[in-house]
């Protein structure tokens, strides 16, 4: 693999991810958004805002700037104080436009993907840092999907496959020839409705 493929391997997770954490969203009221099962854990308002706020600390500059940001108020981000679904929304979308504008100009220049950054004042190749964000979003994005199963309950509509069909599933990906499609891809086709 090259490190134009990895950029655009890349980019396509985090579609893949952001994709999952808005379908997930849109089954959850709007008066839940905020729902914490105990003190101790995250509502899916605070995920968002977290993940706002790691999005534009690293994101934004961060091939000039250590990625933990002088301004960034990191506690502040678990506080569960987003009060409507547009401004959650406006947050998510805002974070996830910084971290593809950055993607996007790694991809202008994909030899610079083992440049040093910095994260905490600890370095890490572009490389090492995008994969550490892939990991951190993903996680985050399976608390929100999480969530909504919880307070949707027998109402959830399943994200992926859902529970007994998966012999269904296999049988109709294996009949088919084998495909090259990249499984992001085959994913977005599928919550598209296609």
């Amino acid at each position: 693999m090259n490190n134009s493929d990895y950029i655009d391997s890349a980019i396509k997770q985090f579609q893949y991810y952001k994709v999952l954490g808005e379908k997930a969203m849109a089954q959850i009221p709007d008066d839940k958004l905020n729902w914490q099962y105990n003190p101790e854990t995250n509502s899916v308002a605070i995920i968002v805002k977290h993940l706002w706020g790691n999005m534009m600390s690293r994101w934004v500059d961060f091939l000039t700037k250590d990625g933990e940001k002088v301004w960034r108020d990191r506690e502040a981000e678990f506080v569960n104080d987003i009060t409507t679904r547009t401004e959650l929304m406006e947050k998510w979308e805002e974070g996830w436009t910084a971290l593809f504008d950055a993607m996007n100009s790694v991809a202008l220049n994909p030899d610079s993907l083992e440049r040093i950054i910095y994260i905490r004042n600890l370095g890490h190749t572009i490389l090492e840092a995008t994969n550490r964000q892939i990991s951190h979003y993903a996680y985050h994005i399976g608390q929100i999907v999480h969530i909504g199963k919880m307070v949707q309950s027998e109402q959830w509509k399943s994200l992926s496959i859902p529970r007994g069909k998966t012999s269904e599933y296999n049988a109709a990906k294996f009949s088919k020839a084998p495909s090259r499609e990249h499984f992001t891809d085959e994913f977005m086709k599928r919550m598209e409705g296609k």
